[in-house]
């Protein structure tokens, strides 16, 4: 039944990060094997940065899935804010030291002497949402990847206050950084092709073609994550209409006006 088929395809568009939903694009796909090969340098610390929505905690997310079962890596998805959690779980998940009580900057240090061999394969930290980090943290961060003792990767937001931080903190020890940015609108299409074809949802995946897609673009600008919100809404309507209103809608083509009804209701542009 349509309806189901537009059920299933609302689900696709579920804001979550989950590897198996990685869409494989070009540009993205050449971005990400960069990522791949500066891990391989001998590098103290990896940028990855753009705006919200570009796609930075898929790309932190694929990375650990793919590099797991060959090196040491360790992903925090959520930022740690208070200085000793966030040691205690760097000693846990990095040297298998369980730490009672307060853990500061000086005592992780020892432990990592203690517990580091110079044979000893470099251990890869992931740090999504680097941004919320206080600047006296991400200085304890900076002083850590000049140890050589841990590289990290961490994702930052690109605006003006983050590029200040990156700037202060990382400029001389960044020595590979990758931008992500929004699609273009040939890459928006075939995001959203490629997404519900995976999910076997190819008629949806039919009903945009270069109109829609373009109104779509000219929406969210191309980004993953207002779009993803904005189609999850899209089918959530088409199934009412479905089983209330069937013959108000197309299903053959997405209907513009239902895509101008899912930003108003999602806030994208105004009513």
């Amino acid at each position: 039944m349509k309806d189901s088929i537009f059920n299933n395809s609302k689900d696709v568009f579920i804001d979550n990060v989950n590897v198996r939903d990685y869409v494989q694009l070009d540009r993205v796909s050449t971005l990400y094997q960069s990522l791949k090969d500066s891990v391989k340098k001998p590098l103290k610390m990896i940028l990855l940065y753009g705006k919200p929505g570009t796609g930075k905690s898929m790309f932190l997310t694929k990375l650990h899935h793919d590099l797991s079962s060959s090196q040491k890596i360790y992903l925090y998805q959520t930022p740690i804010l208070d200085d000793s959690e966030f040691f205690k779980s760097l000693a846990r998940d990095l040297f298998n030291v369980k730490y009672k009580g307060e853990l500061n900057f000086t005592q992780f240090m020892l432990i990592i002497k203690k517990n580091i061999l110079e044979d000893d394969e470099v251990p890869l930290v992931l740090l999504d949402e680097a941004q919320l980090y206080s600047s006296t943290q991400m200085e304890k961060i900076r002083l850590l990847s000049d140890t050589r003792t841990v590289k990290f990767i961490i994702t930052l937001h690109k605006t003006e206050k983050e590029d200040l931080i990156a700037k202060e903190h990382f400029q001389t020890r960044i020595w590979e950084s990758v931008e992500l940015e929004n699609a273009s609108n040939n890459e928006l299409k075939i995001y959203i092709q490629k997404k519900l074809m995976k999910a076997n949802c190819f008629d949806s995946a039919n009903m945009f073609s270069k109109k829609p897609v373009n109104l779509i673009h000219k929406i969210t600008k191309g980004n993953y994550r207002d779009t993803n919100k904005l189609l999850y809404t899209f089918f959530d309507i088409y199934s009412w209409y479905y089983n209330n209103n069937p013959s108000a809608i197309n299903t053959n083509v997405a209907s513009t006006k239902i895509i101008e009804m899912s930003a108003i209701h999602t806030g994208l542009i105004d009513a």
